[in-house]
This record gives structure tokens, C-alpha cells and sequence, in this order.
């Protein structure tokens, strides 16, 4: 594959057209209208970004502070190590997501990044919240350096480490999409053992406020998710000297390799927590995985694992194939402030 390093885009160039050549390594004037892009859909998808607006201090913590204390040691710990993973996730998304945006030619995908680079912002600012309103400073502090200090997570981690540095230090094609790539894991599967043990704790009706923010964040990364994956495949048709046996191979092998350590690191921290079964989480990694693949155009490499063994998160998150939907009632889902209401029960 020719491996010549990505110029970043030119911020204006009134002499190239408004509706860019191409995604990356392309001509656009740095103009965007939104009626004269290259792909019309992705309108859509900026939109929908954008009505997810929610900020995480108007989620009420207040049943969260006096439920904390009264949770078993072991969820006590896992809720710790969790939000210690959910931050060294996020935290470098919002970066990422900025470094794609100064490498794509298409102003269209510049605007939608910037997008997802502000939630990111927002989901990393929110984890520092909810630790804030149930631990104490020094516990705070703990669970952000788990992700310089846990080997564990360390281990987990240490693949999409190495290919996110790779972008930085040379910037080409292949790069830009094996990036997408682990993007795609991260906002597709990397979450996901995550979220289900704050929606198991939701299930059991504690840290409710927390599993609410979870799920707003889960919003959120359903669409990032989606996205990437449209932008991957999209790269991929527009630059098909990439489209070989060999770097299908690399995702399916680095999908497989994720996997293994997203089971690895949901055994090691939901070990001991009551109401999750270990066999069923790995499953529901597997099936996430699959779903990140198809979306991606590719095919499935768990067959025996299409379908969602952990049926129950449908009632807290929204996601593709359903009504948006909250978990009191099965209510259709509005992002409400709690200033409005007498807090988040009322929803």
C-alpha cells in the first residue's frame, strides 16, 4: 500500500469547490453548505448529534449520594474501576476526533467531528461529576490514574494506545483508517461491559442518577458509532488500492484480539458483582463486535452470537433497531433538565 503522509486540510481555498473530491487527501474550498456536500445524508446525522445535547450537571445525583455507601465492597470497587476505564476511553476521543477533522477535506465531516469531539468533552467532564458527587476527592483521583496504573486495563488498553500515537506520528491513509477502526471498537463494544454494570445496578434500583447519565452517554456513542463506521466505509470505497484481503484480515484479527480483552477485563472487574452472569456478558461482547463489523461492511466472525443475549439493557439505552426509549415505564426518551422537574423520577 502507498503509505505517503496526509496533508492537513487547508482551512480556506476559495479556489477549490464547496462539495469536496474527497473525504481525505481531496480539494474543498473549506466552505460547507449543507444543500451542496457529498454525501446529502450526513446532514441527518449532524442533526441528530446535535439534538442530543445534555449536560451532565442537570442530571440529578442526589439518590446516587445516599445510595453509594450502602452498596456491597465489591460493586463499591467495580463502580470505581469502571468510571476509571469509561475516562481513559473517552478522554482521548475528543482529540482524536479533532486530529480526524484536520486531516478530512470534506468540510461536512469536520462540522460532524467537531460534534462528537464536544460530547466526548461532555462524557469525560461527566464521569468527574458523578465521582464528585459520591467520593471523596482523594477517590476521585484514585480511579483517574487507573488507567496509568491498573495492568489490567493497562493490557486492555494498550492496542488502541499504539494505533492512536501511530495517527499522530504519520498521518496517511492506512492510518486514518485503521483509526476508524479502533474508534469503532471503542464507541461500538469497548463501553459496553461498562454500561451494563450501571444499568444492572439501575435494574436493582440503585445509582439510578448514575445509569441515567450512563445512558445519555450511550446515546451518544450509538450515533458516534454509527458514524464512524458510515466514514470508514465511505474512505474505503473512495480509496480502494486499501480494500485488500490483507487489511481485512487486520480488522477482523484486531476485532478478535478486542475482544478477548474486553472479556478479560469485564471478568476481572465484574468477578463479584451479584446480578451478572460472566458467560452472558461475553456473549453480549461478541454480539456488539458483530454488530461493529456489519455496520463496517463486513461479515460476522461470531455466528453463534447474532443476537442479544442480554435482552434486558434494551429498557435502559436507546439503540438502533427500537422506539428511543427511558427505563421508567418505557417512556419515549426527552432529554429534560432536572431544574425543570423535581428531579429525574419525574421523567
Amino acid at each position: 500500500m502507498p503509505r505517503a503522509l496526509l496533508e492537513k486540510a487547508k482551512t480556506l481555498e476559495p479556489l477549490n469547490p464547496n462539495k469536496s473530491t474527497a473525504l481525505f487527501g481531496g480539494k474543498s474550498s473549506g466552505i460547507l453548505n449543507w444543500n451542496d456536500i457529498a454525501y446529502p445524508h450526513w446532514h441527518k446525522m449532524y442533526k441528530r448529534l446535535v439534538g442530543n445535547y445534555w449536560q451532565a450537571d442537570e442530571v440529578n445525583m442526589s439518590s446516587d449520594v445516599k445510595q453509594f455507601s450502602s452498596l456491597t465492597t465489591e460493586e463499591r470497587e467495580a463502580y470505581l474501576k469502571i468510571i476509571g476505564l469509561l475516562s481513559t476511553l473517552d478522554a482521548p476521543q475528543t482529540r482524536t476526533a479533532l486530529l480526524i477533522s484536520l486531516y478530512a477535506t470534506d468540510p461536512a465531516v469536520q462540522s460532524i467531528m467537531a460534534v462528537i469531539a464536544q460530547q466526548e468533552a461532555v462524557h469525560n467532564e461527566s464521569y468527574s461529576y458523578v465521582l464528585s458527587s459520591v467520593v471523596s476527592l482523594d477517590e476521585q483521583n484514585k480511579a483517574f490514574q487507573l488507567g496509568r496504573t491498573d495492568a489490567v486495563l493497562l493490557k486492555r488498553n494498550a492496542n488502541l494506545v499504539e494505533q492512536y500515537n501511530n495517527f499522530v506520528d504519520n498521518p496517511t491513509m492506512e492510518n486514518i483508517l485503521k483509526t476508524l477502526v479502533y474508534t469503532s471498537l471503542l464507541e461500538g463494544m469497548f463501553f459496553y461491559s461498562g454500561f451494563a454494570f450501571f444499568y444492572n445496578l439501575a435494574r436493582q434500583n440503585k445509582m439510578v442518577g448514575t445509569s441515567t447519565m450512563i445512558s445519555y452517554i450511550n446515546r451518544d456513542e450509538l450515533e458516534h458509532g454509527r458514524f464512524i463506521a458510515e466514514l470508514f466505509r465511505a474512505t474505503l470505497a473512495e480509496n480502494p488500492e486499501y480494500n485488500t484481503e490483507d487489511f481485512t484480515d487486520w480488522v477482523y484479527t484486531h476485532f478478535q484480539e478486542s475482544v478477548v480483552l474486553e472479556i478479560e477485563w469485564s471478568n476481572y472487574v465484574l468477578e463479584d458483582v451479584e446480578g451478572i452472569d460472566l458467560d452472558e456478558m461475553a456473549g453480549y461482547i461478541k454480539y456488539r463486535a458483530n454488530k461493529m463489523l456489519r455496520m463496517m461492511g463486513l461479515s460476522e466472525v461470531y455466528p453463534e452470537h447474532v443476537d442479544n443475549p442480554m435482552k434486558w439493557i434494551r429498557a435502559y439505552v436507546d439503540n438502533f433497531d427500537g422506539t428511543k426509549t427511558d427505563f421508567f415505564e418505557q417512556k419515549s426518551r426527552q432529554y429534560t433538565k432536572t431544574s425543570d422537574l423535581n428531579g429525574f423520577d419525574d421523567l
